[in-house]
């Protein structure tokens, strides 16, 4: 069965609640899935033995979260190259962090990347629930 790993950087949990949606997704699609908060990944190896990795965070004054940041550079030294890759995050008025995590997955990190990143104001919006879970079943059959 293959393996999905959902990192998060969330400042009000709302990022955190799109993870969770996300991650429903792609189990329904039948992929094993673990969850973690991006302070959770302390070294490269954390990130080992995925087939596939999902990154999200919040966007706050324009940015993706530090602890997100912090993670991607970590990740340079993972080896994921040519692992399947997607991007998600929650916002308040800007929402660049999703298209700034799936521009380094796949330009420096050479991830294969889903068709696009996620963007959700809130998990609990209308029409968020379906999209966020659409998302991870579509993560699910690229792994």
């Amino acid at each position: 069965m293959a393996k999905g790993l959902i990192v998060y950087a969330t400042r009000s949990g709302q990022t955190k609640n799109i993870a969770q949606l996300i991650a429903e997704g792609m189990r329904i699609a039948g992929m094993e899935v673990d969850l973690k908060s991006a302070t959770e990944i302390k070294k490269p190896e954390d990130l080992a033995g995925y087939d596939a990795y999902v990154l999200g965070s919040a966007t706050y004054h324009g940015e993706m979260m530090e602890s997100m940041k912090q993670l991607l550079f970590l990740a340079e030294r993972a080896g994921l190259e040519g692992k399947c890759g997607g991007a998600f995050g929650a916002f308040g008025w800007s929402g660049e962090a999703p298209e700034r995590i799936f521009n380094t997955m796949k330009h420096v990190l050479n991830m294969n990347m889903s068709g696009d990143c996620l963007r959700l104001k809130s998990a609990s919006l209308q029409g968020a629930i379906p999209m966020a879970q659409d998302y991870g079943k579509q993560m699910a059959t690229l792994a």
